[in-house]
């Protein structure tokens, strides 16, 4: 008898599809979003990363130039009022403030330090809430996906010891299904929570420094145009 259960058991399909097919309506439900916020994880996961690549190399390429010596008024006019880099708009923002603190005979309206130190904090906010976009819901992934699994897991031990009451069996093909069904869906909810957490921490901390630099930046370019006030 055991020898015929265990191969009955080996008949028995155990591939992901076939776990998704055999699954309740609501297991199937739980799987589907688990799949789905896992590739919505990992599409956000690699969209960040190449825009904080893009994000340092573009910092660098920008602090050679600010530093080369080049006047800031004609680096201005190169880049012009809206460029592509977010270092240079945060630049640019000062920049455009810096011009409009300026009468028609060529001196300074009252309060220009102050306006263009805001000028710049806000465009430094701007830049810090684009480069952030995303990694609330690799948070909120990270969060919640092993409850969801958990609850696809619970949900199909429930039905599986339904069935066992049904049938009035207990042997190997009635709950070894069942069991796999439901740990599939805790499965899923690790696989989408793990890595969402590990880079949602990476990327914060890589998200920080970069605004960091933005915010030094500002400071730096806030005291340079300081001096410029004050001769």
């Amino acid at each position: 008898m055991e020898a015929e259960t265990l191969a009955l058991a080996q008949e028995i399909d155990f591939s992901f599809w076939a776990l998704f097919a055999r699954a309740t309506l609501t297991v199937k439900i739980v799987i589907a979003i688990l799949v789905f916020a896992s590739f919505w994880a990992w599409s956000i996961i690699v969209q960040r990363i190449i825009i904080y690549r893009h994000a340092r190399r573009q910092a660098r390429r920008f602090d050679r130039l600010f530093w080369s010596g080049e006047p800031l008024d004609e680096l201005f006019e190169k880049m012009g009022p809206e460029p592509k880099g977010r270092v240079q708009r945060i630049f640019a923002a000062g920049m455009i403030e810096w011009q409009r603190s300026h009468r028609s005979d060529g001196a300074l309206i009252a309060g220009a330090q102050s306006r263009i130190e805001r000028s710049m904090d806000v465009a430094v906010t701007k830049e810090a809430e684009a480069l952030q976009a995303g990694l609330p819901v690799l948070a909120t992934v990270g969060s919640t996906a092993p409850f969801i699994g958990l609850f696809g897991t619970v949900w199909g031990i429930m039905n599986t010891f339904i069935e066992i009451a049904q049938q009035q069996n207990t042997n190997l093909t009635v709950v070894a299904p069942g069991i796999a069904e439901a740990l599939l869906a805790t499965g899923l909810g690790l696989l989408a929570a793990i890595p969402a957490v590990i880079f949602y921490n990476k990327l914060s901390t890589d998200s920080e420094r970069i605004i960091a630099g933005y915010e030094g930046f500002a400071d730096e370019f806030a005291t340079i145009l300081s001096r410029q006030l004050d001769s």
